[in-house]
């Protein structure tokens, strides 16, 4: 199998993350069906205050105005990834595997359970009991009681031709105040949290890149 490159592109706007990203999918694609080696990529980031609202997504889940993104200095951008909406900015580590699952020798539900599993297993290192919630994408905390359900990580992936492109945005040490513009991912009775928000502790971000990295890289079976 061809190598899976690694690169962490920093702190970068999303616009310019997104084009690097479909440029980067639609080469993929188009070296598969000329049965050509394509080379697939795994990128972190970190994103300047933004909003991204997924194709099926309700643009009213953006509870403020023009007027007040720009206050904020926040972009808001609809996407082609599934899933409402979510907010990227710093402090938050964003995923972004480019990826052919044919390579990889599995499905889109498969590829997304498997992401999900790379977060939730990372989270467990650091005593955090994160787990899958029924009919909501992402990682949640506070399984037990759903009063106090929190999400950590959002999911929303776009696959073609069994070529990924999006992926996870987990929240490190992200300023959760961001969220509270939102109805994140739809949901009015659900509240976003962060890992320094649980812990008590601002996180070594290079550490939770590394970590999780290698936990993708031994789930996704890539090299």
């Amino acid at each position: 199998m061809e190598k899976v490159i690694f690169k962490d592109l920093g702190l970068i706007p999303y616009k310019e993350a997104w084009d690097l990203q479909k440029k980067k999918f639609d080469l993929l694609i188009d070296t598969k069906k000329n049965n050509k080696l394509c080379r697939q990529y795994l990128l972190f980031c970190e994103h300047l205050h933004v909003y991204t609202l997924g194709k099926h997504g309700a643009k009213e889940n953006l509870l403020i105005t023009e007027a007040q993104l720009k206050q904020y200095e926040a972009e808001f951008y609809v996407i082609d990834r599934g899933g409402d909406i979510t907010y990227h900015g710093q402090g938050q580590l964003v995923g972004y595997p480019i990826l052919d699952l044919d390579k990889i020798g599995i499905g889109v539900k498969e590829y997304i359970f498997r992401l999900e599993e790379a977060v939730i297993e990372v989270m467990h290192e650091y005593g955090l009991v994160a787990a899958r919630l029924e009919n909501a994408p992402g990682i949640w905390l506070g399984q037990n009681d759903r009063s106090s359900l929190r999400k950590i990580c959002a999911i929303g992936v776009k696959a073609s031709h069994k070529v990924t492109m999006h992926g996870f945005a987990l929240n490190v040490n992200t300023d959760l105040r961001y969220f509270s513009y939102i109805n994140p991912c739809g949901f009015v009775d659900k509240s976003a949290t962060s890992m320094q928000v649980e812990l008590k502790q601002e996180i070594n971000m290079q550490e939770i890149k590394t970590k999780l990295k290698n936990k993708l890289y031994e789930l996704l079976v890539i090299v």
